[in-house]
């Protein structure tokens, strides 16, 4: 059984994961909606990790038998200035993000509950490589504001290939079977 300091924590951190879930779907539907298919793409993809994170800590609670707790969200931010916004909210959301999991991982390692501890190891090297990603994005796209055409190739260029699934992530629920 896992920590109850830290299972509270990870019920709030699954409606973080969700909230930024819903945050990429608001850049990707203002990116698709200004043509720009390659950044909605990108930010429905983001959308999904995010789930996938929410559900992979949805799924740990279970096994350890504790239970979920699945709360709303606050509406995301829909209004965007420009073609660099959505990024610029995007790369403080996943620096929060990992403030988030890294103060999880601090409880878990506080309570002596190694398991969890050993859980956010992995959120925590997936957080390294979201901030990195979107501090990249934000370059690119901060560099080709005015020539939006060039973020899209960037990212086709950059993003090409489908990439494979993480044979050490944790499992997603309802994936299983």
């Amino acid at each position: 059984m896992a920590a109850s300091r830290f299972v509270e924590r990870l019920n709030e951190q699954v409606a973080n994961e969700f909230a930024a879930s819903q945050q990429y779907v608001a850049a990707a539907v203002f990116y698709d909606a200004r043509t720009l298919p390659r950044l909605a793409a990108f930010f429905y993809a983001q959308a999904l990790e995010e789930r996938d994170h929410a559900m992979m800590m949805v799924q740990y609670l279970m096994d350890a038998g504790a239970d979920p707790v699945i709360s709303g969200v606050a509406d995301p931010v829909t209004t965007f200035e420009d073609l660099v916004t959505p990024v610029r909210v995007a790369l403080e959301q996943e620096k929060r993000v990992t403030d988030q999991i890294s103060g999880l991982t601090l409880v878990a390692r506080e309570e002596n509950d190694f398991q969890s501890e050993g859980f956010m190891q992995w959120f925590l090297k997936e957080q390294t490589e979201e901030v990195a990603t979107m501090s990249d994005l934000l370059a690119v796209v901060t560099r080709s504001a005015e020539n939006p055409e060039a973020v899209e190739h960037y990212l086709a260029r950059e993003q090409s290939g489908g990439e494979a699934a993480d044979p050490t992530a944790p499992p997603v629920a309802g994936a299983r079977g």
